[in-house]
Formats: C-alpha cells, sequence, structure tokens
C-alpha cells in the first residue's frame, strides 16, 4: 500500500485541475479510468480502498455539489470513523474548479462569479 500525505494529496489534485483543464486526451482518460489515469501522473499507486470517481461540469449549471454520506444517528464517532475507512475524492473537471486551485475563472458561471474566493 502507498503512503500518502495530506500535502500530496492536495498538489495532486492542482496539477489534475490544471491538466484537466488544457489537455483534451488526459481529460478524456480520467473520465474513462480516473484511478489508472492519476496514478500514471502522480507516479505512484493510489492508496488501497481509494476509488476516485470523476464528472464533468455540466454547462447548464454554475456548480456541481457533492453531498455527504447521511449519518445516522445511532453511530459514535468511533463508529463514523471505522465506517468510513478510507479516503473521499471527487474530481469535478471543469474550468471552474480549477480556477480554486489556481486562479480566477475565465467563465461566466463561476465560483468566483458566485462570490467565492
Amino acid at each position: 500500500m502507498e503512503e500518502w500525505t495530506q500535502k500530496e494529496m492536495e498538489t495532486l489534485y492542482q496539477q489534475i485541475q490544471v491538466k484537466a483543464s488544457h489537455d483534451a486526451e488526459f481529460r478524456k482518460n480520467l473520465l474513462t479510468d480516473a484511478n489508472k489515469t492519476i496514478e500514471k501522473l502522480a507516479g505512484k499507486a493510489l492508496p488501497d480502498g481509494c476509488a476516485i470517481k470523476v464528472i464533468e461540469q455540466d454547462p447548464n449549471y454554475a456548480s456541481t455539489l457533492v453531498i455527504p454520506d447521511l449519518v445516522s444517528d445511532e453511530l459514535d464517532e468511533n463508529a463514523l470513523d471505522k465506517a468510513a475507512g478510507g479516503i473521499s475524492f471527487v474530481l469535478v473537471v471543469s474550468a471552474c474548479a480549477a480556477a480554486f486551485a489556481v486562479g480566477p475563472c475565465p467563465a461566466d458561471a463561476c465560483a468566483g462569479k458566485l462570490g467565492f474566493k
């Protein structure tokens, strides 16, 4: 199992965002096989149990939101930690998403236009 630091994951996420906003082939590969494509970019395997789903931003909407798992009041903190057991990582491929990581978004309907900094 490969070990990853939080900093490595954040850096990789930024690299993916930038590359996906400029490289059509990379973008296509992300949508086809995200884990394989990301591991190739990173130069090492993702942590065990890390399954990544990549979706494209729909141009008809200003944003794509990923809601968290439903949490039951019946589980305590320790049970939640055991149930989570892995890394949650959602990658939305869009120019707007790249703006969060690298700077202002040139699109009309992006986080910058919605007042997010």
